[in-house]
């Protein structure tokens, strides 16, 4: 009774706690974004500078990354030759800079909420990408299952009060590069037995994605900094904003590390919602029922795709339970073989 009373408290315990590790990346993933929101609008903090932002994020987690890993050496860096930094982190690097920097530019453009709406096509790129470079194998149910997302996002996308081309654009590209990053760092790294922690991964990536970042900000972005006020420096809003986005990547890494990326992603969709919600609530952006038909027929895949994938996963595990139990059972048949083959050897001795 003790013992299945203590299993119980175990199961729950776990279960709380993944619980508080999916609140944590929620509540810090959706202060970044709002926070990001408030700096770029020119009706908020007015500060219309995307690539200056994502540079002071950049130099801001380059800077920790150091510190922790160099410095106070709580974290090991990973042995990597400079060929392999070149081959693999500085493309992932230049992929993650145009991602941020597109993402980021989004905001000024278009609403919270319509940009959530928009993020939903990431199974979409993610998935094409994926069976265009041969990482996946095609399949009709999965691409129809990709098309339904599409559409949904079509919908929300003509139902939007304040649609703007060149946001959407933006926001598209950002998705695109995003993708391209994530099938990339299993093709490059993962498939070699390279895994980075979000520390690792901020001191070999963070200061590449600065160095992609600053040819952009002199032609664009530093002649107009340096002629308008704009160039004033706000510590206390851009070091809690930088803070934030660093302990949002600390977050991932709690959340994929103690739960899975199947979790990060489920949460993810409860957290657009709230986002929307937010945006339509207090932001007051206005969504309108069209935006939540064709975000609710995309969320309705979105939430398919993670279905199937839970499944695959569950599937994958037992197979794999499955092969250990037999080989576990053939390693025990021919330990009994042996050991009878030897009696009858003695026997026939005797």
């Amino acid at each position: 009774m003790g013992k299945g009373g203590s299993l119980n408290e175990n199961v729950v315990k776990k279960i709380l706690l993944s619980y508080l590790y999916v609140g944590i990346w929620i509540f810090l993933s959706f202060t970044v974004i709002v926070y990001n929101k408030y700096i770029l609008d020119k009706k908020m903090y007015n500060w219309p500078f995307p690539i200056s932002l994502t540079m002071i994020h950049m130099a801001f987690c380059s800077s920790i990354a150091f510190l922790l890993v160099r410095v106070f050496k709580i974290v090991e860096p990973i042995s990597m030759s400079r060929e392999l930094y070149l081959s693999s982190v500085v493309p992932i690097g230049a992929l993650y800079s145009l991602s941020l920097w597109f993402s980021n530019s989004a905001y000024i453009y278009l609403s919270v909420s319509f940009i959530q709406m928009l993020k939903a096509l990431m199974p979409v790129a993610v998935y094409s990408i994926s069976v265009s470079l041969k990482k996946e194998s095609f399949k009709t149910e999965t691409m129809a299952n990709m098309l339904s997302i599409t559409v949904g996002v079509a919908i929300a996308a003509y139902g939007e009060a304040r649609f703007d081309s060149w946001g959407v654009i933006l926001q598209l590209a950002a998705v695109a590069f995003e993708a391209t990053r994530l099938v990339l760092i299993q093709i490059l790294l993962t498939s070699k037995g390279i895994t980075l922690n979000p520390i690792t991964s901020l001191y070999y990536v963070a200061p590449c994605c600065l160095l992609f970042l600053f040819v952009p900000w002199i032609l664009v972005e530093f002649p107009i900094l340096k002629q308008t006020s704009s160039f004033h420096f706000d510590f206390a809003i851009f070091g809690t904003n930088s803070l934030c986005a660093f302990a949002l990547n600390l977050a991932v890494f709690l959340l994929i590390g103690k739960t899975s990326a199947l979790t990060m992603n489920v949460a993810g969709v409860v957290k657009d919602w709230f986002l929307i919600a937010f945006s339509w609530s207090v932001i007051r952006d206005t969504v309108t029922p069209v935006n939540l038909i064709g975000y609710g027929l995309a969320f309705l895949g979105v939430a398919y795709y993670n279905h199937t994938k839970l499944q695959a996963l569950k599937a994958k595990e037992a197979q794999k339970k499955s092969a250990e139990a037999d080989e576990e059972s053939g390693l025990l048949m021919e330990e009994r073989e042996g050991g009878d083959g030897l009696g009858r050897k003695n026997d026939s001795q005797d």
